[in-house]
């Protein structure tokens, strides 16, 4: 494979992931959206404009959604790391 050919792959494998990512963002947002629509957002609107308890509940909702998934990713990338370890310390053991 002549260097051109990796590189192009490399980049292919980095725009994957950046679209994976981007994929994973937008089923975020979307989730938050739909869950603080309706939590905070009564069926029938009265006014075209969000009143002030629908707008506090929104961004209060929102704050919360999003310290929830801090926590996860950082439980999530521990538990990572601790699997890293883990694999490392049994690949030590099997070469000895």
């Amino acid at each position: 494979m002549s260097y051109f050919n990796q590189q192009q792959a490399a980049s292919n494998q980095t725009f994957m992931q950046l679209e994976h990512e981007m994929e994973a963002m937008t089923d975020v947002f979307n989730k938050i959206i739909s869950s603080c629509h309706t939590k905070c957002i009564p069926t029938k609107y009265s006014e075209s404009d969000l009143n002030k308890a629908e707008s506090v509940c929104v961004d209060r909702c929102f704050s919360k959604y999003m310290i929830v998934q801090q926590q996860i990713g950082s439980k999530l990338q521990e538990l990572s790391q601790n699997v890293q370890e883990m694999n490392a310390e049994a690949a030590a053991r099997a070469s000895q």
